[in-house]
C-alpha cells in the first residue's frame, strides 16, 4: 500500500511554556534538532536520536516530537512490528505499531504524550491502518513517576485513549505473562473485514495453548 503522510503541527501552551508538538517529521528535520538528556528510556539521548531518524526514513515510519523551541523533550514513534516480533508474521502492510512514547521527566505531567497522539491522529491516512502498542510492565519507568504497576497501567491506558487505542484482548503469551500487561488497538474507519480477520487470528494464534 502507498503510505501518505501529512504534516500536522499545534503550538501547546503549558506552565513551562510553549511546545511545539508536530509530525510526521522527516529525517532532515530530526538530524537538526537537539535531544533532551532526560530522554534516557530506551538507549542515550545521541542514540535514540539515531535511530529515530533511520525511523522516519522508512516508507511506513512516522515519528511525531514534542520540542521545547530547537530541542526534542518527547516523541511517538509508529512503524511496523518487528521481524523478530509475533505481530510481523501476518505481513500485514497496514498494520503499524506505536513502537515508544517517550517524554524526557522534566515535562511530564503537561499532558504532553497525549497530544503526541492526538496529532498523529489528525492524519486522516491513519484511517487506513489498524494501530497496536504492546504494553508491558517491565518497560514502565515505575520508579521515575513513583506510580505502581497498576497507576501506571491506568495512566498508559488514558493516554493510549487520547490516540483512540482501546484495551483488546489476545492469547499472546508475552501479554498474558502478567496481567498488568495489554494489547491496546485502533481499527482505522477505512480498514477492510479481511484485514480485521487477519488482525484477530494474529491475536488469538496461541488459543490451542490454552
Amino acid at each position: 500500500m502507498k503510505h501518505n503522510k501529512t504534516y500536522y503541527r499545534i503550538d501547546y501552551n503549558t506552565k513551562k511554556g510553549t511546545m511545539i508538538i508536530e509530525g510526521p517529521v522527516q529525517s532532515e528535520v530530526l538530524k537538526n534538532l537537539d535531544f533532551h538528556e532526560g530522554l534516557v528510556a530506551f538507549r542515550l539521548p545521541k542514540e535514540q536520536k539515531k535511530a529515530l531518524v533511520e525511523i522516519a526514513s522508512f516508507e511506513e515510519g512516522r515519528i511525531i516530537i514534542a520540542r521545547d523551541a530547537e530541542t526534542v523533550i518527547g516523541y511517538a514513534t509508529f512503524l511496523y512490528p518487528d521481524p523478530l516480533e509475533s505481530w510481523s508474521e501476518g505481513n500485514m502492510d497496514n498494520l503499524l505499531e506505536l513502537g515508544a512514547v517517550e517524554v524526557a521527566a522534566p515535562y511530564r505531567g503537561l499532558s504532553i504524550g497525549k497530544n503526541l497522539l492526538k496529532v498523529a491522529m489528525m492524519d486522516d491516512a491513519m484511517e487506513d491502518y489498524i494501530i497496536i502498542s504492546t504494553e508491558y510492565y517491565w518497560h514502565w519507568d515505575l520508579k521515575g513517576t513513583g506510580l505502581n504497576i497498576w497507576e501506571y497501567r491506568k495512566m498508559m491506558e488514558k493516554m493510549m485513549k487520547a490516540g483512540g487505542l482501546e484495551w483488546c484482548a489476545t492469547d499472546d503469551p508475552e501479554i498474558c505473562s502478567h496481567p498488568a500487561n495489554c494489547l491496546m488497538v485502533r481499527i482505522g474507519k477505512r480498514v477492510d473485514q479481511q484485514s480485521v480477520e487477519q488482525f484477530d487470528r494474529l491475536r488469538f494464534r496461541h488459543h490451542f495453548l490454552f
